[in-house]
């Protein structure tokens, strides 16, 4: 039987897996390749994005690239005067339009739009059936960091904010299907925006690249992993400088801490070595394993941000056990106190580390409860499975 046809438009290039919502895609559309739908995947492309050919070809059956736009810190600024959300403008492309409207006339069974940013790429009245696949609440996002922001940079979130708001409810009600990634995400927008219906999928995690490994027995270094080039990321990792860490190495002298992302803001690196803190920034990697591995306790101390994040998941999934803010686990349908620790302030997200440095037993014990849970309920099969069954049935219903 011919199987359907699926176009999958994305506002990013999805390689190298550097970032979330990158990791979340690719593993649904791994999942979901040599299933119901042939998969056309379309999205901006670097100079040079045929060394990633052979990845691009574990996600879809054909690539349709268009060049990458330019993303200046001039263009961004001069987007924060006009109607839409900075992050949106940034994605407008016509080459990309273009592509997307040939793909579209070729009379796909369905499409599903990455992001709502990635809705400036396609047309304003959709021809086939279509959903929207959202990763976070974006307005959230912008609000969120307008609560934790001073001055001017509080006036600027709250108007992106605003802006996101007015373009996240028109989007939203242009498609057919709006699918979440989590329960608390779902019922968020179905508020904020009216929406009688959306649709939900988990988390998931690759299990096999990301294996188990039992808690050492003596235990010393934390460790973080994140793009630091994300405000979110940012701002977490100064709360745990500045909050956090002082009563960490107060009760443990030999204390390190590991940051392990992209692009550190030079000025944070140059706060730790000034304050003389046993910190190390590793900047890009191609592999974050072993270097979580070489941390004893993974921290997520986000205070901004929405959606879910896999950073949690990939932590536990290799064995580390997890300190995390109530924010940084939102969304994950597992428990603090059995999978993870949960702490919000800095004193308390100090206890929480502590907590697990000093007790070997008890790392053992969420590490391995942790890893339990996600072989029960989170591989990225099984969320394919999910995706799958959601575009099918927009597929049929109209």
């Amino acid at each position: 039987m011919t199987r359907r046809r699926l176009l999958f438009v994305s506002p990013r290039f999805l390689f190298p897996l550097d970032q979330g919502g990158k990791i979340r895609t690719t593993g649904i559309l791994r999942a979901m390749r040599g299933g119901a739908f042939e998969i056309v995947l379309a999205s901006p492309a670097p100079p040079g994005w045929q060394d990633h050919a052979a990845a691009i070809a574990t996600a879809c059956d054909r690539f349709v690239p268009w060049p990458a736009p330019r993303q200046g810190r001039l263009g961004r600024a001069l987007a924060l005067a006009g109607a839409l959300p900075v992050s949106v403008a940034t994605d407008v492309s016509v080459h990309g339009h273009a592509v997307v409207a040939q793909e579209l006339a070729g009379g796909p069974d369905v499409v599903v739009v990455d992001f709502p940013h990635a809705a400036v790429l396609a047309p304003a009245r959709l021809p086939v059936p279509s959903v929207l696949f959202t990763h976070n609440v974006e307005a959230e996002i912008l609000e969120r960091h307008a609560a934790v922001a001073r001055g001017l940079w509080q006036h600027v979130w709250r108007r992106e904010a605003a802006k996101m708001q007015a373009f996240e409810r028109d989007v939203l009600r242009r498609f057919d299907t709006v699918v979440a990634v989590s329960a608390r995400d779902g019922r968020a927008l179905a508020e904020r925006y009216g929406l009688a219906d959306v649709a939900l999928i988990d988390t998931g995690v690759d299990l096999d690249f990301y294996p188990f490994h039992a808690p050492a027995a003596q235990a010393g270094t934390v460790v973080f992993s994140g793009a630091m080039d994300s405000r979110s990321n940012i701002d977490g990792i100064t709360f745990l400088m500045d909050e956090v860490w002082p009563l960490v190495v107060a009760a443990r002298p030999d204390a390190r801490m590991r940051v392990v992302g992209r692009n550190p803001p030079a000025a944070l690196v140059a706060k730790a070595e000034r304050l003389g803190l046993a910190w190390s920034f590793t900047g890009f990697v191609d592999d974050i394993r072993p270097h979580v591995l070489a941390g004893d306790v993974a921290v997520i101390p986000l205070r901004v941000g929405s959606g879910t994040r896999l950073k949690a998941f990939e932590a536990m999934a290799l064995g580390r056990p997890v300190v995390s803010t109530p924010l940084g686990m939102e969304g994950l349908d597992v428990q603090a106190g059995t999978h993870f620790l949960a702490a919000d302030g800095g004193p308390a997200f100090a206890a929480a580390i502590l907590r697990l440095l000093d007790a070997p037993a008890l790392r053992r014990a969420i590490a391995t409860a942790a890893r339990a849970e996600l072989e029960a309920r989170f591989s990225w099969t099984q969320v394919g499975r999910q995706f799958e069954a959601i575009c099918l049935r927009t597929a049929a219903a109209r």
